[in-house]
């Protein structure tokens, strides 16, 4: 498991991981990075949660490889060439999911994988964030879960800390609301009611930038604090709290990022 966030303003979107990284052993390892530019140069990135590799392969160089596709520098398949002057973002998401549900087609095991797809279109105004989920074997199509119009936060990977923040119910409030003595047919509408009035609106789209990527990096170092401390979560989120940011102007930015073999 881990945890990803994203936060899309009118400005671009910033995107935030921690480290931790669960292989299919169950070993947990602290120096994984969630995050890669797809395509250097070009406003276009990828964050992952669940498995932490494919087979005997890190989900990390995965998406590099893909890259070198992207870039025209795999000659066994010049054909996956991205064209910088004429591609989309959900173009983008569909050679995502064809190259990696290869790759877990091939290794034949359950992966538990998604993939977050953010940035610009080409000669796009505004940013989109896509998702590829990976389950049971199978991969749906891409979809879009935040187009150029939709802004706000989005996590995934473990929820629990966040939900609570944010959406102010945990994963147990449906089974306390039984608990309690809600008639187990209006338990859905009362949590979605719920939802609603305890909402905690923590961006604006016109907020700037720098603030997004300060919330951004509260969000990932506060889950990272809940899951050390709370009892009842498996101790998979960790590590340094790496970031990235997509602008229109600037493109791909590091901001936050693990030096690599640095003692």
């Amino acid at each position: 498991m881990t945890v990803i966030v994203s936060v899309k303003i009118n400005d671009g979107v910033v995107m935030a991981a921690d480290s931790a990284g669960t292989m299919a052993s169950g070993q947990v390892y602290a120096h994984a990075n969630k995050i890669t530019n797809l395509y250097e140069g070009l406003p276009i990135g990828a964050m992952s949660t669940g498995a932490g590799g494919i087979g005997s392969e890190s989900v990390e160089t995965l998406l590099k490889d893909l890259r070198r596709r992207f870039a025209g520098m795999d000659p066994a398949h010049p054909d996956w060439r991205l064209d910088p002057t004429a591609y989309t973002l959900g173009e983008v998401a569909q050679r995502l999911r064809a190259f990696v549900f290869e790759k877990v087609l091939a290794c034949g095991e359950d992966t538990p994988l998604q993939i977050r797809v953010c940035g610009y279109s080409t000669g796009r105004p505004l940013a989109e964030v896509w998702e590829v989920s990976f389950a049971g074997g199978a991969c749906s199509a891409p979809r879009c879960i935040m187009g150029e119009e939709s802004f706000g936060i989005l996590w995934d990977g473990q929820y629990e800390a966040l939900n609570r923040l944010i959406l102010g119910t945990g994963f147990e409030i449906r089974a306390a609301l039984t608990r309690h003595g809600v008639p187990a047919h209006q338990v859905p509408t009362l949590q979605e009611n719920l939802v609603k009035d305890l909402y905690a609106t923590l961006s604006v789209p016109a907020m700037p930038i720098q603030d997004a990527i300060d919330l951004a990096r509260f969000l990932v170092e506060t889950t990272i604090g809940f899951v050390r401390f709370a009892v009842f979560l498996p101790k998979s989120v960790g590590g340094a709290v790496q970031i990235a940011v997509i602008t229109k102007h600037e493109g791909f930015r590091w901001v936050q990022q693990r030096n690599l073999y640095h003692p």
